[in-house]
């Protein structure tokens, strides 16, 4: 499947793109538009196709409440239950993704700051995520809050991340899932040189582009400079309300400039997403017949799917 030019130069046209979804006077109804770029593909049972080889995906975004950690969550546990073997590396001092998935993440445990600070070797940390056979975390605390500073003054701090994933032999896996904080210093910049893919989720409200061109900037400049098999490979539209025209409109926009890079899947709001986390869960354990379940597994099938495709990808 051919990728759309992602360059930073072409951002004034997505901001413009985005002045004129409130501008215009017709839009289609919210159930046409949701049906039009909804999760209606039936899901396919049993294992999905592995990748031809690993495949390391960071989820960025600077903007902070775009469903980033939500969505590393949800995809990895519907990868792992289709058979593949996920490790979500969680990047955030917050320790969100570590708490979805009911990893301990104390301040007195190693984490992914003994890693990044202390070179302690990744597979002393990972741990296997409860009831979930395939799914793996490395899990952070808010230790990782002060590697920002004390990162500045280690020889190749850019590189920390993917040394530690380069020398992981612990487990075969198929895919690493990298859950990123809601900036753009270097523990960020550690996960798209650490990895071949960016995610990015995209929420379907007013404000959704308004920082996506500084981000796509930032990965030109990491693949220039720092890791040239860098690309943006995937699109998720997130937070999508049904109820709202604007809603239907941002989608729009977004799919007449990213193209195929949007998967076709969306993620409505849904009650369930936000309540799983409290229960340690994914939504996909938690209530899995609810609609942002159903979209989660649709969204992660087609990923799997998408990076069956295309050999080497």
């Amino acid at each position: 499947m051919s990728q759309p030019p992602l360059n930073p130069g072409d951002s004034p046209l997505v901001r413009e793109a985005l002045s004129s979804v409130v501008s215009r006077e017709t839009a289609p109804s919210a159930p046409v538009a949701a049906a039009s770029i909804g999760y209606s593909s039936p899901m396919q049972e049993g294992d999905w196709p592995r990748p031809p080889k690993r495949r390391i995906i960071t989820i960025a975004n600077q903007k902070g409440g775009v469903g980033k950690t939500t969505t590393a969550v949800n995809l990895a546990a519907g990868l792992s239950m289709h058979g593949q073997r996920v490790l979500v590396v969680d990047l955030d001092p917050q320790g969100n993704a570590s708490t979805a998935l009911s990893v301990e993440h104390r301040g007195d445990i190693p984490s992914v700051y003994q890693v990044l600070v202390e070179d302690l070797p990744l597979k002393e940390i990972v741990s296997l995520v409860p009831d979930m056979p395939n799914l793996y975390c490395a899990p952070a605390t808010i230790g990782l809050a002060g590697a920002e500073i004390e990162l500045v003054s280690l020889v190749a701090r850019e590189a920390r991340l993917k040394r530690a994933l380069e020398a992981f032999d612990g487990i075969e896996l198929d895919y690493i899932l990298i859950d990123c904080p809601p900036s753009l210093g270097l523990l960020t910049v550690n996960a798209m040189v650490a990895a071949e893919e960016v995610m990015i989720p995209i929420q379907c409200e007013y404000y959704a582009l308004e920082g996506v061109s500084q981000l796509l900037t930032n990965v030109e400049l990491v693949r220039v400079h720092l890791n040239q098999g860098l690309r943006v490979s995937t699109i998720l539209l997130t937070m999508y309300d049904g109820r709202t025209r604007l809603a239907s409109q941002v989608a729009d926009e977004v799919r007449t400039h990213f193209g195929d890079t949007v998967l076709k899947t969306v993620i409505p709001r849904s009650v369930r997403v936000s309540e799983a986390p409290s229960y340690g869960q994914s939504v996909l354990t938690y209530d899995a017949g609810s609609s942002g379940a159903l979209a989660y597994m649709e969204a992660a099938r087609e990923l799997a799917f998408r990076g069956a495709a295309v050999p080497g990808s």
